[in-house]
């Protein structure tokens, strides 16, 4: 038997039920119903049984590039309105790896520097 991949964790320097309540906007999930401010650590759930996101509490801050990021696909939308919805949101746009086809990539950081990047969506 093989494990499962429960949840992605991302460490938080700051107050964990914020940069979850950033991520639960962002992608339409849920925190889970036992979090709350303050707490050290915060769920944000996938209401599909997929992994879900959580957040801990850590002292240090983030010093260097991720070495593992999420690359999102907007549906209904395009990828252009999903960069805007996110930086609305908090997020801050880094690079645009956008090619004249349409092809390619925006990087964005999350209010605590964590990048994910927002690929061309179903709307184009």
């Amino acid at each position: 038997m093989h494990p499962t991949i429960r949840h992605l964790t991302f460490d938080c320097s700051g107050e964990p039920y914020e940069l979850a309540a950033f991520w639960s906007a962002l992608l339409g999930r849920p925190i889970s119903d036992i979090d709350a401010p303050g707490d050290d650590e915060v769920l944000v759930e996938a209401p599909d049984g997929g992994p879900g996101l959580l957040f801990v509490r850590v002292d240090e801050g983030k010093t260097a590039k991720n070495r593992l990021h999420l690359d999102l696909r907007p549906t209904g939308r395009t990828r252009a309105e999903e960069v805007a919805r996110a930086r609305e949101l908090g997020a801050r746009q880094l690079a645009d790896h956008t090619g004249p086809e349409g092809r390619g990539w925006v990087v964005l950081a999350d209010p605590e520097g964590n990048e994910f990047c927002v690929e061309r969506g179903t709307s184009g």
